[in-house]
């Protein structure tokens, strides 16, 4: 069975993870049958029970053309299997690997080792079991199912593909490896081959509620969010203790907005499968989003619980932690994350912000190089270097960083304003305008973006369109003290004092604390009283203060 999982924050979207199918292999010629194990993508998931899953203890013992030997090897392998489905992967391999020291030639033994080394994350030996029974039955069209998912865990989706592909060929019905090679298509962005698949996966196990699911995430991801939610709830239908389903519901509400049932459906997935590592790292994300922290970190840390290796866990743990100014928590979190999965781009970036945020420059820089080395045009990265070159006052190299921001990404401000900044530095007034222009074509509300090419425009002379983004900036921003601040004076540099004095006296009343301001009103009311009038000119100091106390 197949499932897709969805991940929001961060800076990695989704996982996808693997449960398991039984599959049944002849044992002998009185028909004793076992077991076998058909790895899908969904970790933790226990073994369905197949339909013809009667071996027993007592079938065993009773098998009269059996030796001893070959009874305690079932005997082994049948309690390898009541532990893999009971979650106790490492007893199981005990098990296993006791059948392998007496016969290393089982490939239902094999299989079965492939699947628990998969489930302890040790995808290069479930890999390496499956290939041992391939050596000895080249058509065991599983175990290129499970290596496919093994490579697929690994990252290498295109070797994936090539092996579901291979046991599909082996065996055409496989509804199995039509729904995962269904999923694998879909991590390739290849929609079309990904809905064949889950039909005909379908069309062989109309029953088979995961490849509905992935069908759903199929729709999802091609933003058919009615269509996606049919199929997730065809799945309830079948099996209405399908957590899989729960949970991918879950992300489609949570994607909407509706952040209560999210909740409400995350939670159902737990208590149906309370060792389902990604609905708690969700459940987390839900709870982050309506400002629970202190929830949103016992979910994740319940994630590392269940999946110890859990990278994205990590992460967001180390997010909020970051968040909350607990540097010391992110960094050791984020470093974590780092230390599982070297490869981990967001990871460097957040560590190399939270050691510039704790003073350490010279280790964040390490980290955003770091991070331009595994994607030289991460964007974050390459504006939180320049943002340092910028602090320490080597503007050229600062600005070469924000330039190479702005070729690799649309849409972001910041760079742009930075680059303003250091344009009016060097006195390029030009071209500073021309930065904060962008600026405020991305955000035509940004009222600090006006204020900042309204002081531009004041500082060459240009007087009235710095009048005009001045009050554009409070229309938008009415408390905002610098833009009725700035205003006064550029009133008070065109000669309307009046409003000069009442627009300091209003920047005064949202901020009293504001010397600048303070200062630039007395100095306005002496040039608008005579000096024979100063003591007036007091008073209206002393008025002013006393308006703002009161």
């Amino acid at each position: 069975m197949v499932t897709m999982i969805s991940l929001q924050g961060d800076p990695r979207l989704s996982h996808h993870h693997q449960h398991h199918h039984h599959h049944q292999q002849l044992l002998q010629q009185q028909q004793l049958q076992l077991q076998k194990l058909q790895l899908a993508p969904y970790n933790d998931d226990s073994l369905a029970a197949s339909s013809s899953s009667s071996s027993s203890l007592p079938n065993l013992k009773h098998s009269q053309a059996l030796d001893s030997h070959e009874v305690d090897e079932g005997m082994l392998i049948a309690h390898a299997h009541q532990m893999y489905k009971a979650g106790n992967f490492k007893q199981a391999l005990e098990h296993c690997n006791a059948v392998y020291e007496r016969n290393p030639q089982r490939t239902d033994n094999l299989l079965l080792l492939g699947a628990i080394h998969y489930q302890l994350h040790d995808f290069d030996m479930c890999i390496a079991k499956n290939e041992e029974a391939l050596q000895i039955d080249p058509r065991f069209a599983e175990c290129y199912g499970n290596m496919a998912n093994a490579w697929k865990e690994k990252g290498n989706i295109d070797f994936a593909i090539r092996y579901y592909l291979t046991a599909i060929e082996l065996r055409p019905n496989f509804a199995d490896a039509w729904a995962n090679l269904a999923s694998a298509y879909l991590l390739k962005g290849r929609f079309n081959e990904a809905a064949q698949c889950c039909r005909q996966a379908l069309a062989l196990n109309p029953h088979l509620v995961d490849a509905h699911s992935n069908l759903g995430n199929l729709m999802k991801a091609q933003g058919l969010v009615q269509e996606a939610y049919n199929c997730y709830v065809e799945a309830l239908r079948i099996q209405p203790k399908f957590a899989i389903a729960w949970s991918n519901l879950a992300g489609l509400f949570m994607e909407a907005g509706d952040l209560k049932k999210a909740l409400q459906y995350y939670k159902e997935a737990i208590k149906l499968k309370p060792t389902f590592s990604d609905a708690y790292l969700n459940l987390g994300n839900v709870y982050k989003a309506l400002g629970m922290p202190q929830e949103a970190i016992l979910c994740y840390e319940r994630a590392l619980q269940v999946q110890p290796d859990y990278v994205t866990a990590y992460g967001n743990l180390a997010s909020i932690y970051y968040e909350q100014g607990n540097l010391e928590m992110a960094i050791f979190h984020f470093k974590r994350a780092i230390s599982l999965d070297s490869g981990f781009l967001e990871a460097y970036n957040n560590l190399g912000n939270a050691l510039k945020d704790s003073g350490r420059v010279e280790e964040a820089i390490q980290c955003y190089r770091q991070c331009l080395a595994l994607q030289p045009t991460h964007p974050q990265a390459l504006t939180n270097l320049g943002n340092i070159y910028m602090e320490w006052n080597m503007l050229s190299a600062a600005a070469s960083y924000y330039k190479a921001t702005l070729s690799v990404t649309t849409g972001i401000s910041a760079p742009f304003n930075n680059l303003a900044i250091i344009y009016k530095q060097q006195g390029n007034y030009v071209d500073a305008i021309s930065c904060y222009n962008e600026v405020l074509r991305i955000d035509p509300l940004a009222a600090d973006g006006l204020v900042n090419r309204g002081n531009t425009y004041k500082e060459i002379g240009r007087v009235n369109e710095a009048i005009q983004d001045y009050m554009r900036a409070i229309n938008i921003r009415p408390t905002m003290a610098e833009a009725h601040a700035n205003l006064a004076s550029a009133y008070k540099d065109s000669g309307h004092v009046e409003a000069a004095v009442k627009s300091y006296k209003q920047a005064l009343i949202l901020r009293p604390d504001f010397p600048e301001a303070t200062c630039n009103l007395l100095h306005t009311l002496q040039v608008q009283c005579a000096p024979r009038r100063w003591d007036f000119a007091l008073q209206h100091i002393i008025d002013m203060e006393y308006l703002v106390i009161a």
